[in-house]
């Protein structure tokens, strides 16, 4: 990818220059907390594909079929195939607690301090 620089066939205007200053001024001020935002949705996510990878861990333990887990949960083996890859990245508490229940699981889920 090539980055080319956009050049303006007029002068700015000094009102125009001015907010064009405050804009860049309010994103410098706020990017480090936006990028905190974005680390601590990733450690989130990370801790979810966790729990994806504890899930299909145990079923493979127990010898299960994505199958045989749709017959216990009433649940899309593609539907769960989904969960388990990654594919399906926000599932509800419902689906995880179906999913933990039919291996023989208990789905917990705690809070700390920030």
């Amino acid at each position: 990818m090539t980055i080319r620089r956009i050049t303006r066939a007029t002068r700015l205007t000094p009102e125009e220059a001015a907010r064009h200053v405050a804009v860049r001024k309010q994103i410098a001020e706020e990017l480090p907390e936006l990028i905190a935002r974005h680390h601590e949705r990733m450690e989130a996510k990370d801790l979810l594909d966790k729990v994806f990878c504890e899930l299909k861990s145990e079923r493979e333990k127990m010898g299960l079929s994505l199958a045989d887990v749709a017959e216990r949960t009433g649940m899309d083996t593609s539907a769960l195939s989904k969960l388990e890859t990654g594919q399906r990245p926000n599932p509800t508490f419902e689906t995880l607690a179906r999913y933990a229940h039919a291996v023989g699981k208990k789905l917990v889920v705690g809070l700390s301090d920030g």
